[in-house]
Parts: C-alpha cells; sequence; structure tokens
C-alpha cells in the first residue's frame, strides 16, 4: 500500500490518501479525507474501470478500455460545507478526470445522495487515442440519485455498470460514508441491491462437482485501424478455487463482449460479462519470428457476491510461428494459478499478422498431432497383424497337407 499525505486543501484540511495495489487492469482506491481538526470527514474504498467507444480517422468504431491508469492526483476532493456538498475528484493519465458529487437534502436530514459522476477524457492523447478523428475533451455526466443513510457505510461488492454515450464505467467492492459523524466510519453497513440478493440467497455448493458440459465455441475479434488484427475462436470452461469450494463456469459467447488492441509486440483479447469484468489474454512476440499467450487477467463475480481476482504475467503457451494461427481442437487447460484453470476446447487464435480478416495456415498442437499420427500407425499395426495371421494359417495348412501325403 502506497499512502499519499498531501497539502491542506482548502476548506477540506489533510488529504490522505491510500493507493491499493490491485489486480491488473483494475483501479484501487482507499480515500480517507480529513477535515481541518483532523477528524474524518469522508471515507471512499473502491475499485474501477473504463471502456471509451471512438470513431477513427477511417471512420470506424473503435474500443479501447482504461485498465492501467498509473500515477494519480486528487485535486479537488472536498469535505463540503454549508454551501457545497462533498466531492471525491481524481485526475490520471494524460486527461483523465473522474469526480463524484454527494448532496444532502433539507426534506431528508437522515439520508443522503449519491447525486451525479462525472467522466471526462482527452482524446489528443495519442497514445490512447492515436487514430481519433475528433480529438477534444469529452464529458459524460450521469445522475446517479442513490439515496443512502446518514449514518451507514454504503456497501456494493456486486459490480455495477453506467453507461453514457460511449464511455462504459465498472465499479466494484465499493465502501462509501460521505458524511462521517464524529470523526468515525460507521460500522452499519447499507447494502446495494445487488448485495442484498445475494446475501440472502445462500448457495448449495455439492461436496462433489458435476461433469460440466463442453462449452459453446465463440468467435471473437479484434479490430484496428488496419482491420482484423486478432482472430479467436475457442469454447473456454473456467475452473475455480475459492475459500476452498471449487466452481467451473462456462463462458457463453452469445452474451460476452469482446474488445481488445493490437500492438507490434503485443496484442489484448479481453472477454467480458455480466458476472465477468474482464478476462484478459494477452499475446506477445519472441525471438521476432514467434508469438505465444503471455499473460492472463481475470475479475469475476462469484456466486455469493465476492470478487474474484487473479493474474499471471509469465505464461507460455499457444507458442506459434508469426503468420500464422495456432489450433488446438482436443481439450487443453491453461494453469493461470493452482486455484485456477482455464479449459479450451476446439481453439484456434491468431493474434498478429491477420490478413483480410481470416486464419492463416495452422500449426497443430501436440495433442491434435498425435492423433493424426497415431492413425496410420493403427491402420499399419492392424495390417501387420492381418498379415501375419494370414501367414500363420498358411503355414498351419500347409504342413496338415504334407503330414496327409505322409500317411498314404
Amino acid at each position: 500500500m502506497v499512502c499519499f499525505r498531501l497539502a491542506p486543501v482548502p476548506g477540506s484540511g489533510f488529504l490522505l490518501l491510500c493507493l491499493v495495489l490491485g489486480a491488473v487492469s483494475s483501479y484501487a482506491l482507499e480515500l480517507n479525507l480529513t477535515d481541518s481538526s483532523n477528524a474524518t470527514c469522508l471515507y471512499a474504498k473502491w475499485q474501477m474501470n473504463f471502456t471509451i467507444r471512438y470513431e477513427t480517422t477511417d471512420k470506424h468504431n473503435k474500443t479501447v478500455p482504461i485498465s492501467d491508469l498509473g500515477a494519480a492526483t486528487y485535486n479537488g476532493s472536498f469535505c463540503g460545507d454549508d454551501q457545497n456538498g462533498p466531492k471525491i475528484a481524481v485526475q490520471f493519465g494524460s486527461g483523465f478526470s473522474w469526480i463524484v458529487n454527494f448532496t444532502k437534502e433539507a426534506a431528508s436530514p437522515s439520508t443522503y445522495l449519491v447525486d451525479t459522476i462525472s467522466f471526462s477524457y482527452n482524446t489528443n492523447d495519442n497514445k490512447t487515442f492515436p487514430d481519433a478523428k475528433e480529438k477534444e475533451v469529452f464529458t459524460v455526466n450521469n445522475r446517479v440519485a442513490l439515496k443512502i443513510p446518514l449514518n451507514d457505510i454504503f456497501r456494493c461488492n456486486s459490480l455495477s455498470t453506467l453507461e453514457n454515450r460511449d464511455v462504459v464505467q465498472h465499479y466494484w467492492d465499493v465502501h462509501v460514508q460521505a458524511f462521517v459523524q464524529n470523526g468515525t466510519v460507521s460500522t452499519t453497513e447499507f447494502l446495494c441491491d445487488k448485495d442484498k440478493t445475494v446475501t440472502t440467497a445462500v448457495p448449495i455448493v455439492p461436496t462433489t462437482l458435476p461433469s460440466p458440459t463442453k462449452p459453446v465455441v465463440g468467435s471473437y475479434s479484434v479490430v484496428n485501424s488496419n482491420g482484423t488484427c486478432l482472430l479467436a475462436t475457442m469454447g473456454l470452461q473456467l475452473n475455480i478455487t475459492h475459500d476452498k469450494v471449487a466452481s467451473v463456469f462456462n463462458i457463453n459467447p452469445n452474451t460476452t463482449n469482446a474488445t481488445g488492441s493490437c500492438q507490434p509486440q503485443t496484442a489484448l483479447l479481453r472477454l467480458s460479462s455480466s458476472n465477468i469484468k474482464y478476462l484478459d489474454f494477452v499475446f506477445a512476440v519472441k525471438n521476432e519470428n514467434r508469438f505465444y499467450l503471455k499473460e492472463v487477467n481475470v475479475s469475476m463475480i462469484l456466486v455469493n457476491g465476492s470478487v474474484y481476482s487473479i493474474s499471471n504475467t509469465n505464461l507460455s503457451y499457444w507458442d506459434a510461428p508469426l503468420g500464422s494461427s495456432y489450433m488446438c481442437n482436443k481439450e487443453q487447460t491453461v494453469s493461470v494459478s493452482g486455484a485456477f484453470q482455464i479449459n479450451t476446447f476446439d481453439l484456434r487464435v491468431q493474434p498478429f499478422s491477420v490478413t483480410e480478416g481470416k486464419y492463416s495456415t495452422a500449426e497443430e498442437c501436440s495433442a491434435d498431432s498425435d492423433l493424426n499420427f497415431l492413425i496410420p500407425v493403427a491402420v499399419g499395426v492392424a495390417l501387420g497383424f492381418l498379415i501375419i495371421v494370414v501367414f500363420i494359417s498358411y503355414m498351419i495348412g500347409r504342413r496338415k497337407s504334407r503330414t496327409g501325403y505322409q500317411s498314404v
């Protein structure tokens, strides 16, 4: 945990911010805002990430995930006063800004509102938006109007999504109390509706897992300014062990969204759905002539409402020459960790050098190759066995013929 103690913010005293190093492709913050008497006036802890769609110069729509937000500043965060309510303000990257405003209604003194959330981004950032048609600052505003009891801390571990125009915002593991009373953060939780649902519904966990069905095979692609740059076809099955409970999830391609990016040395395929915040497959080039699966990152909501996140940046799967695709029809297992594995079925991927949106010649996995090799071997063995049987029968028949002549 890296903590920053910043200079006094007018009207709000000192700001103590701790940046919690969380899962890859997420942004985890813990904010303890204090007033002039050094008493806590606002407390918040949450995770978030973003997806932005923009139009390119060649009139294509391109989607970019904002996951590595880098160093942040927090100018403008505010405890509130008689005229204005509390505010959380975060600035990061090249022109990204995120602001939450809280208000308290005179008609309801025992509650307050998470009033509005605004997000701004600057397409003049050529690293993030290299081919954006319009170069300017865009702002999206979302009216939330979530009412929370004044003396409670709001909690929402479940995934929440705000979508406005071309921006999708994801939040989870949220804890916030904007009007902290007497400098002490409340221990009484006010739950969001999704957390209430998973709290009251206790899942029945079998002692032994049933045999899962084979997942549906889906086709995914990533498009950049040059057209389709990444192709993937596969059935995906996630095997998770969490708190000594094993679970199996089949990914449904019909309800799964695919985004990503393509660079000369790396390529990203990101899958997301209602319960999967992100499942990242990161490919890399090695020795300037081959590619492989280097990294997998995942964050998802489990049946009990908890967030499961894990990452491995040192993998070595799906190795094939550049300019070709990798194919494995047999079931394969990508072991991300001892507690998380991905089973793939009917796999074919090409993260680099895609031409005209089609797969290039495939390099088969050893499992498929061994099967193809065994077929002619089995046929040869069967023919050899048949020849031996015929030969033995011939020798026996010949011996009987000779015995008969001797008797005469």
